[in-house]
């Protein structure tokens, strides 16, 4: 047997330490990327709304909803936090950024209507419709809705990602942690996160297009624009 184990490393050698080595330059790719994204938004982001710089702007980014229109815990917390901001003087607007690409599914409106009856005033709601992903968020955010200054609000796994997309596209972007109890599944986010920072990396390196754009709709304009 362990003749047969030694002639089959002599055989294949050469493809086993290439694989190795394969291994851990991928290895080092992941962490490194991962470090950049991290350390270059670090900076930026904050837990207390205390600390964060004054911007005109919340960028609150969806995630999942429950039928019929109910937003899960994650993104109820990002609203609150939000909500918070707005009540502080912090923000004077809103721009609501998810999935609403099939009529099944929308979480725009449902952020919307959540914060409609907490007491905002419409007229500084904004939607964006299709805000599929962060990246898509930060580029409609620049180009579509033409925010100069943000806070971004998400949970702490999210929000490095988050703030280093924004500030890659050109905004003057702050993050605002909205962690407000444990989450089910964070720990699957948590490692979910080291593939998408690295897709970030690789999205900001090639200045990606983004899925839509369209006419722009200034955020300091009227809100009704943006809805559908």
């Amino acid at each position: 047997m362990f003749q047969f184990f030694r002639s089959l490393f002599i055989r294949y050698r050469k493809w086993m330490i290439y694989s190795f080595r394969l291994g851990v330059l991928l290895l080092v790719m992941v962490v490194l990327i991962n470090l950049i994204v991290y350390y270059k938004s670090k900076e930026y982001c904050y837990s207390r709304i205390s600390e964060v710089p004054v911007s005109y702007t919340a960028i609150v980014l969806g995630a999942k909803v429950h039928s019929p229109g109910k937003p899960s815990y994650i993104l109820q917390d990002r609203l609150d936090a939000a909500l918070d901001l707005y009540q502080a003087g912090k923000i004077k607007r809103f721009l609501l950024t998810g999935d609403h690409g099939q009529s099944n599914y929308d979480e725009v409106n449902t952020m919307k209507a959540y914060l409609l009856d907490k007491g905002v005033d419409t007229r500084d709601v904004f939607l964006d419709h299709a805000g599929f992903d962060t990246y898509n968020s930060m580029v409609r955010a620049k180009q579509v809705f033409q925010v100069t200054d943000a806070i971004v609000v998400t949970q702490d796994f999210h929000l490095p990602r988050a703030v280093y997309l924004a500030r890659a596209k050109g905004l003057n972007a702050f993050g605002l942690a909205s962690d407000r109890r444990e989450y089910r599944t964070i720990n699957y986010l948590r490692f979910r996160e080291l593939s998408a920072r690295i897709k970030a990396f690789g999205e900001v390196l090639i200045n990606k297009e983004p899925v839509f754009l369209g006419t722009p709709i200034p955020i300091t304009g009227d809100s009704k624009l943006s809805y559908d």
